[in-house]
């Protein structure tokens, strides 16, 4: 202690925290799709936990790999906020145009969620956004744990849409899709409130069953909408 100060003479550390900081979630890359070769789609769906509204998916490949432009606004669509996600659909629908992608959708409908069971549905919108390709992919690196049938092979990915540039494309071409085919039924069924929930079991979307009923975009063999069915008859 320096004489006559009476202080302690100031550390030229900086200051520690006691927090530890959770490191932030790997980004996409090209990797899965450079180390496969060829002509590889990502596919991922949005939609399987709605009680109303289609399930969508939508699969897309990079030919050329992906332009550093749009690699930067790629990533697991559910981390992104909308205007970050409409921002990436619309230079993925640019760079389509620009023949730097292929983009392609696929849907079921809640008629057909009802039928087959939502698995089964979510397959068969890959199935048909796959076909819409025009040529098959050599691969198809699907997000989740459970392959789909499709007319090529097939390559499940865990929490793909966080890891693989062309599946997080898929997210978000297939989030943004679906979200603005459930605003425009708003306006012909506005008690349910189609804009603002995309047909996600919230409470609001709750209330507005039980207090209205089914409408024809709700998926039977959801409890909630059986349950609601009933009460109306």
């Amino acid at each position: 202690m320096p004489a006559g100060t009476g202080r302690r003479p100031r550390s030229s550390l900086p200051p520690t925290s006691s927090r530890r900081t959770s490191p932030s979630p790997p980004r996409p890359d090209f990797a899965l799709e450079a180390a496969a070769g060829g002509r590889v789609a990502g596919i991922d769906e949005a939609g399987r936990g709605p009680l109303a509204g289609p399930v969508l998916a939508a699969a897309v490949v990079f030919p050329r790999g992906v332009p550093p432009a749009l690699a930067a606004l790629l990533d697991d669509s559910k981390r992104l906020t909308a205007a970050a996600r409409a921002a990436a659909f619309a230079a993925l629908r640019e760079a389509a145009a620009r023949g730097e992608a292929e983009c392609a959708i696929g849907a079921a409908s809640a008629a057909e969620i009802g039928r087959l069971n939502i698995l089964r549905a979510t397959h068969l919108a890959m199935a048909r956004a796959v076909m819409r390709l025009g040529v098959p992919p050599a691969l198809a690196l699907v997000d989740g744990n459970r392959a789909p049938p499709l007319p090529c092979p097939v390559r499940c990915v865990i929490g793909g849409d966080g890891l693989s540039f062309s599946i997080a494309a898929a997210s978000i071409l297939a989030k943004v899709v679906r979200d603005r085919a459930m605003a425009r039924l708003d306006p012909r069924w506005p008690a349910y409130g189609f804009a603002r929930h995309a047909g996600y079991p919230t409470e609001r979307h709750r209330a507005a069953l039980a207090e209205h009923g089914p409408s024809p975009h709700h998926r039977r063999g959801f409890a909630p909408v059986d349950q609601a069915a009933l009460r109306f008859g």
